[in-house]
């Protein structure tokens, strides 16, 4: 079975054979399944192929389609968010400090969750889920912090009108659940931008770590930079250059 694809960036050679020592055929292994190579192999990034592996390969670098893989991924990346931004919150919580690095570690996890739910592929659209639900994650572990505070500023305010008739009105202007859900969603995506505006110049840091957050997810939901070509004759020589 074909694993990990996604170190396929080194210097690459196609046009070799490999030869065969002592003219034994089956001397070579795939190097993916670790099989015996027949008659013929394929290069793959440097890496000589059967035919089965290739079909293999061949299959996970095709982003897939359809709704479903999506949703899927949606899910897995989302709960995966969720999961980071709780990670983040605990730590900002206990040590009074951001550490910007977490975000970092977000990113890993939602790209893992992500390619996972795509059924170890990636595409276009799964990295840009991946990365917009990376920043959602960062929004969602501030948002607590925020909302703590417009609570406790609510709480003083409440207490200083304690005229006959206030409660009415403060039943008649309590905002919806609607309304504070669509309050709480905006919060999540502007956070990060306010939090690091607020914080300049020494959040420029922050904003550095996040955006490498973003990148970290971004580069695990992509599609494998594999080069596939053959195929070749084991023991055969190159073929003429064109």
């Amino acid at each position: 079975m074909v694993n990990e694809l996604n170190d396929g960036t080194a210097d690459l050679q196609f046009d070799k054979v490999v030869r065969q020592g002592a003219g034994t055929p089956g001397a070579l292994s795939c190097a993916y399944c670790k099989r015996p190579l027949g008659a013929e192999y394929y290069d793959v990034s440097g890496k000589s192929a059967c035919a089965g592996c290739r079909g293999q390969i061949e299959a996970l670098i095709q982003p897939p389609e359809g709704a479903g893989p999506f949703l899927t991924a949606l899910l897995f990346g989302t709960v995966a968010g969720v999961a980071g931004a709780i990670l983040y919150y605990a730590v900002i919580a206990i040590t009074n400090f951001e550490i910007g690095i977490v975000a970092i570690a977000i990113g890993f996890m939602v790209g893992y969750a992500v390619r996972k739910g795509a059924g170890g592929r990636g595409g276009r659209r799964f990295q840009v889920l991946a990365v917009v639900l990376t920043y959602l994650a960062v929004g969602l572990a501030y948002t607590p912090l925020v909302v703590k505070g417009a609570i406790e500023s609510r709480t003083k305010a409440g207490a200083s009108a304690t005229a006959p008739g206030a409660t009415n009105g403060a039943n008649a202007t309590r905002p919806s659940a609607i309304k504070l859900v669509a309050v709480i969603a905006g919060f999540v995506v502007a956070l990060p931008v306010m939090v690091i505006a607020g914080g300049l110049p020494a959040s420029l840091l922050s904003a550095a770590i996040i955006f490498f957050g973003m990148q970290q997810a971004w580069r695990m939901t992509g599609v494998p930079r594999l080069k596939i070509t053959g195929p070749y004759r084991v023991g055969a020589p190159p073929a003429p250059a064109a």
